[in-house]
């Protein structure tokens, strides 16, 4: 039986082709494909910005400038980012602190249950001028462990992984804040997306008029007959 899925309802943003957006928001294609690369840092899932359609643009921007990353599965010509009103439902939400320590533990429990000739994934950067550290093998390894150990022991499944990511260079000396950080979101439970949207454009008089000072609310007086 399928459960209804709980939890807040988020705007979020994926960056594709523009072919790719069209064909979801009009129903060819039911729902965006889950990724599975090594580096994913959220383990498998449709990823999403949460809230930050600039972002998702950027993107899908630099996976069509640099197609050697293979940031996607196929080739981006027409980079564009799509929008999907998200339910996070049963989250492993990794910006709260019960979500680091699951993560944490389940690190602990790798560690301790592999063998002497085995060793784990590491992450790593993709190139020299990578200063963060983009390939992200052994979170995706701790994650993916995570979900499979949930079902493992008839634990509920996470519908939905999410995370804070800093990343690029500081926005000034000493900071805190990296000019390309973000909020992510991988979809494991496609019941999740409530539905898909072309981002609207905005109009040349956004409040339509309505932004105006009316008049003050008043009327001429009728007077009762004698």
């Amino acid at each position: 039986m399928m459960r209804d899925i709980a939890g807040p309802a988020v705007v979020a943003y994926h960056g594709c082709d523009l072919s790719v957006a069209t064909d979801v928001v009009s129903g060819s294609i039911p729902h965006l494909l889950p990724s599975k690369n090594p580096y994913d840092w959220l383990g498998d899932g449709i990823y999403f910005f949460e809230d930050d359609p600039v972002r998702a643009q950027k993107f899908a921007e630099t996976a069509a400038e640099m197609p050697a990353l293979r940031l996607t599965a196929k080739p981006i010509l027409r980079p564009y980012a799509v929008g999907a009103v998200i339910r996070l439902g049963h989250c492993l939400d990794l910006s709260k602190q019960n979500g680091i320590d699951e993560f944490r533990l389940a690190y602990e429990t790798l560690v301790q249950s592999m063998g002497e000739e085995q060793e784990l994934p590491t992450n790593r950067a993709a190139s020299q001028e990578d200063k963060e550290g983009i390939l992200h093998h052994l979170d995706r390894a701790i994650i993916n462990f995570i979900h499979g150990q949930r079902l493992s022991l008839g634990q509920q499944a996470y519908d939905t992984v999410r995370g804070f990511f800093w990343q690029g260079a500081p926005v000034c000396p000493t900071s805190a804040i990296g000019r390309l950080s973000h909020v992510q979101i991988a979809v494991r439970n496609t019941a999740c997306v409530l539905g898909y949207f072309h981002p609207q454009s905005p109009t040349a008089d956004r409040f339509q008029g309505l932004e105006r000072i009316p008049p003050p609310p008043y009327r001429k007086k009728i007077r009762s007959a004698k």
